[in-house]
């Protein structure tokens, strides 16, 4: 009977699958799983080279209103900077690649500050009477210019280029030199013929010591705390003892002595005679003289680079620069420049 029940049962037929409909709007997006583990960090690139301005450069003044450039590797002029009105003396700051120029005519008197990278003057300082040497303190950016018709020394700040301090001094200030070890500077007081000892912390002056007569410039040895002033007049050097502050030596040299240079690495002194024409040379040892070149007429300005052993001497009647070997103490070369003066050395 099932079976024919089931005979009887209509076949079922299954139609034509229709059209998909429209797809659905999008659901919210979820919730963003936790950030994966950060990978390793790749190997670092090589460092770029450290940019630097040259070195080996020696500025001198001439006394119109320029400062000749020399390449002390050609010893050739390679610039020439217009500063003030007669410059004088130049000091020198390594650490920052700044010159410093007296001028030492015309109102007001002022320091022309030079970049040594690019040659050019970048800023301008107005100081004392008639600034003669100026002496640097590397260490603390600090610069010191003496003022001689003022009787003063001013201190400079070497970042913003302007007067701090003003000190009194002796008769006449003219030389100085800076031990930047001891923070101490030394003033030659031509008129009175004495050195003032200044405190570079609290620029004061703390002694007086009595030198030669008419003393002129100032140069300090670092490593032996001795310091030399020429003594114009007297026609000898005096050698002071930074510690005690006290003359341990007076050395003969020649007529009329104006410039001194120090070489710290070789303890040599330079001392250039204006009347004489020559530079003696003195053993820092035994304060003794060890050599005396002949150079040109009326030498006046010195300067040493330490690095190169060479030394320079401004022949301001001749009109040119000497480049002595310190070791064989020859002369290597002669530049030409119109009335040389002072001598500065950016190693």
């Amino acid at each position: 009977m099932a079976a024919e029940l089931d005979s009887l049962t209509p076949p079922v037929c299954i139609g034509a699958t229709g059209a998909t409909g429209a797809t659905g709007a999008t659901g919210a997006t979820g919730a963003t799983g936790a950030t994966g583990a950060t990978g390793a960090t790749g190997a670092t690139g090589a460092t770029g080279g450290t940019g630097t301005s040259p070195g080996n450069r020696i500025y001198v003044t001439d006394f119109g209103s320029l400062v000749s450039v020399i390449d002390g590797n050609s010893n050739s002029v390679v610039a020439t900077v217009v500063v003030g009105t007669s410059p004088s003396h130049v000091g020198v700051n390594p650490a920052t690649d700044r010159i410093y120029v007296s001028n030492s005519s015309g109102f007001p008197n002022t320091v022309s500050v030079i970049d040594g990278t690019t040659n050019t003057v970048v800023g301008t300082v107005t100081v004392g009477g008639t600034p003669r040497q100026i002496g640097v303190n590397a260490t603390t950016n600090r610069i010191y210019v003496a003022n001689s018709f003022s009787g003063t020394v001013s201190v400079i700040d070497g970042s913003t280029n302007s007067v701090i301090s003003t000190i009194t001094t002796g008769f006449t200030p003219f030389g100085v030199g800076v031990n930047a070890t001891t923070n101490l500077i030394y003033v030659s007081n031509r008129g009175d013929n004495n050195m003032s000892v200044i405190d570079g912390t609290t620029n004061a002056p703390i002694t007086t010591i009595t030198v030669g007569f008419e003393p002129l410039d100032v140069a300090v040895n670092p490593l032996t705390n001795e310091i030399y002033t020429v003594n114009l007049s007297s026609n000898n050097v005096s050698v002071v003892n930074g510690l005690t502050n006290t003359v341990i030596a007076t050395i003969s040299v020649g007529l009329l002595p104006d410039g001194v240079a120090v070489n710290p690495v070789t303890n040599r002194i330079y001392v250039s005679n204006l009347n004489s024409n020559n530079l003696s040379v003195i053993d820092g040892s035994t304060k003794t003289v060890i050599a005396t070149i002949s150079v040109g007429s009326f030498p006046v300005g010195v300067g040493v680079n330490s690095l190169t052993n060479r030394v320079y001497v401004a022949n301001s009647s001749t009109g040119n620069v000497s480049v002595i070997d310190g070791s064989s103490n020859t002369i290597l070369a002669t530049i030409t420049i119109t009335s040389p003066r002072g001598v500065g050395i950016l190693p």
